[in-house]
């Protein structure tokens, strides 16, 4: 058994003293997005702090729980608080709550960031469906052996979002009359904001959004064979010619403003799983 394994089935361990159940349905939820965990019926709520091997939340509005319970009836297990890079974490520690997600039964990852908007069609408050990705991060979680037991050596990515999970929820949107585009996220470490030539730079290669997160999620996700639902909230708009200076604050109320769109998408999807 590999190092890697022994440690995920130390921290299953540790979730089997609260419950035996399989949990088919993963959810992590990004910067001021945390009101999903609202719709889950709460079977259990484990500090990150008690999960042997799992590092801790330390950005103002990640709260650091792992939520267990079911929403329509369907089992699901959340991370309330997500990690990043620029927390001083490797590729490896942001995506070990993935891991063990796996090992609980997860084969459907719904996964939401705060973002910046750099398509001059996308408004401040906006969602984006996430149509593909660049990782800008320098890194990559699959560096290293690769453990043979948990994906393959060379995973493939043409398809890193499943088109089956965002015809689902563009369905779901339409439905419930929620505006939502699809578009390409790109990753870059942060924590500090981009300059204006850099949002230029990003926009030019491709990409309507930019953020700091979920893209080492996603690789480890498909590397698991686990079909993957991403959600963008634009929370301000990054165009050169007009950029201004932005807080904290502003990201969360604009995440918050939003949220209650995205959840209700969100919901929908997994009652259709």
């Amino acid at each position: 058994m590999s190092t890697l394994t022994e440690k995920i089935r130390e921290t299953l361990a540790v979730i089997r003293t609260f419950t035996g159940k399989n949990y088919e349905t993963g959810i992590v939820l990004g910067t001021g997005l945390g009101g999903l965990v609202n719709e889950i019926k709460i079977e259990h709520e484990i500090d990150y702090a008690h999960l042997p091997h799992f590092p801790l939340s330390t950005v103002e509005s990640h709260s650091g729980k792992l939520i267990l319970g079911s929403i329509a009836g369907k089992n699901v297990v959340a991370m309330q608080g997500r990690f990043h890079y620029y927390e001083g974490y490797s590729m490896q520690q942001i995506t070990y709550p993935l891991r063990v997600m796996k090992f609980l039964g997860v084969n459907t990852l719904l996964v939401s960031n705060a973002c910046g908007g750099m398509n001059p069609i996308y408004k401040r408050g906006d969602i984006m469906l996430m149509l593909d990705h660049i990782n800008l991060l320098g890194d990559n979680p699959l560096i290293g052996k690769n453990e043979d037991e948990l994906g393959p050596r060379f995973p493939d990515m043409s398809e890193p979002y499943s088109h089956e999970l965002l015809e689902l929820a563009e369905k779901v949107a339409l439905e419930n009359k929620i505006k939502v585009h699809k578009g390409v996220y790109v990753a870059v470490t942060g924590p500090n904001l981009e300059t204006k030539a850099e949002y230029r730079f990003l926009r030019n290669i491709g990409a309507d959004v930019v953020g700091m997160s979920t893209i080492p999620e996603n690789i480890v996700a498909n590397h698991m064979g686990i079909k993957v639902l991403g959600f963008s909230i634009i929370t301000d708009e990054c165009f050169p010619d007009a950029l201004k200076p932005l807080s904290l604050d502003e990201v969360i109320a604009a995440a918050n403003a939003a949220e209650p769109k995205m959840t209700l998408i969100m919901k929908e999807v997994i009652k259709s799983l």
